[in-house]
């Protein structure tokens, strides 16, 4: 049977996408290395399909639910470990760093630099694998590095239970001036060290920012479309809305619709393309400003109530806290290298962008409860409980969009639920549990003892 004729429950849910639509996404990944121009540190392609998989893949659960008229939520945070989008992308590439393991003999340690949810959803990967026999901490070990301003970020996870795994598994909070310097601080002991550690310790070092690494597992976004809410001639104008950073998860939708395409899935070609709609906070509103050909409006400090107002661009919050608010410090990303690959897609396909502020999330927020509810998501009642607001972002952009005529009236949208957690629903990372560093000699030695532990 093809995969377009296995039913999933109730139109609604699609169990273990990673598993379901492997074949799939190993055409993706041939795909996405066809089109590199240097090799991937670790094979994109998985040889085969690993004897502990399935049960290893069992968290990435999508759903897609109607929620509303002409809207629906496309639910990416199913993984109780991680609620947020990247699980899928880090069980494969946990499973792609197991396989070079049994190929090679080499023992792999990722190190990634992240503000919160990538970090999180890779260290319940790494947790899964020892878990479910995929791999063994002798074999495969992660050092996350985060921003200290990313703090109410760190989530717990089984690594954190043992004293061997938390130093062959450590967390790292760094002092950095820009929340994106964690990026060049990790580099550095990546570029310095590598060699080392390979020859002392036998750990191939994996640095994990390659924009691969996502969109090959996010190009099951398009598979689960096309079978539970397929593009057909008779299909209303569509848009896919996502709360993004550097929209890695709508460039694997992309490539997954490439693949629908050239009709080799085993689902119907879709018609068409559907429009991205990007929405950004203030200070990180690159993708936006790019997309739109504009700049952030300049703001009026309103003395009386203590806001900042605006009123010339529509794409933009009318009143913020301040011009260049944080809502979610996920969102860390400034110039991300993606945008000519986005802006190409919309000004082909169509689309758009907006930016939110925080106020307009709280003005909004019952609504957005309400609309989550739809879908069996329950969002606290108290906003000032949230510690991931991808989900309330991207309801309130909708929301926002919709009035302000960003997003005609007549066409769909497809919600992108990429996160959404709070403390009582997943349980923050303990302050003894956090090594904190300054300096790329610091992050050296935590580095060199997770890989001699």
């Amino acid at each position: 049977m093809s995969a377009a004729g296995q039913a999933a429950d109730a139109g609604r849910v699609v169990h273990n996408v990673l598993d379901r639509y492997f074949p799939q996404i190993q055409a993706a990944a041939r795909k996405a290395d066809a089109e590199r121009t240097t090799p991937p540190q670790i094979p994109l392609q998985l040889a085969s399909k690993p004897t502990a998989f399935t049960r290893f893949t069992e968290v990435t659960d999508v759903g897609l639910t109607q929620v509303r008229p002409r809207t629906y939520l496309l639910d990416l945070m199913r993984n109780p470990g991680a609620r947020t989008t990247k699980t899928v992308a880090s069980l494969l590439m946990i499973a792609r760093a197991a396989a070079h393991v049994r190929s090679t003999g080499e023992r792999v340690l990722l190190v990634t630099p992240t503000s919160g949810n990538k970090g999180t959803a890779l260290r319940d990967a790494v947790a899964r694998a020892y878990e479910t026999g995929l791999a063994t901490p002798d074999e495969l070990r992660i050092v996350m590095l985060a921003p200290e301003e990313s703090r109410t970020k760190l989530r717990d996870c089984p690594l954190t239970a043992d004293p061997v795994l938390r130093t062959a598994n450590p967390v790292v909070l760094a002092d950095v001036e820009q929340a994106a310097d964690v990026k060049l601080l990790s580099s550095q002991v990546v570029d310095a060290y590598t060699d080392e550690i390979l020859d002392t310790t036998g750990f191939r070092i994996w640095y994990t920012l390659d924009l691969d690494n996502y969109r090959i597992a996010d190009a099951a976004r398009a598979f689960v479309e096309a079978e539970l809410l397929p593009l057909t001639e008779q299909s209303a104008p569509r848009v896919h809305a996502h709360a993004v950073s550097s929209a890695f998860g709508l460039l694997g939708y992309h490539l997954g619709h490439r693949l629908l395409a050239e009709g080799s899935t085993g689902f119907p070609v879709p018609a068409r393309h559907p429009g991205f709609f990007l929405i950004q906070q203030l200070a990180t509103a690159d993708m936006v400003t790019s997309l739109l050909g504009t700049k952030v409006p300049d703001y009026t400090y309103d003395d009386d109530s203590g806001l900042w107002r605006q009123s010339t661009a529509a794409a933009f919050p009318a009143v913020t806290d301040h011009p260049e608010e944080v809502i979610d410090a996920t969102f860390y990303t400034k110039e991300p290298p993606t945008r000519a690959q986005v802006n190409a897609i919309v000004a082909r396909h169509g689309g758009g962008g907006v930016v939110v502020s925080r106020r307009e999330c709280l003005d909004r927020y019952d609504e957005v409860r309400s609309i989550a509810a739809e879908a069996g998501i329950t969002i606290a009642a108290d906003p000032a409980s949230i510690r991931e607001w991808s989900l309330v972002k991207a309801l309130t952009g909708v929301l926002v969009a919709r009035e302000r005529r960003l997003i005609a009236q007549d066409v769909d949208v497809v919600v992108h639920a990429s996160g959404y957690y709070s403390d009582e629903l997943l349980a923050p990372l303990r302050d003894e549990h956090i090594t904190r560093v300054r300096t790329a000699s610091d992050l050296a030695e935590v580095v060199l003892a997770a890989a001699r532990a």
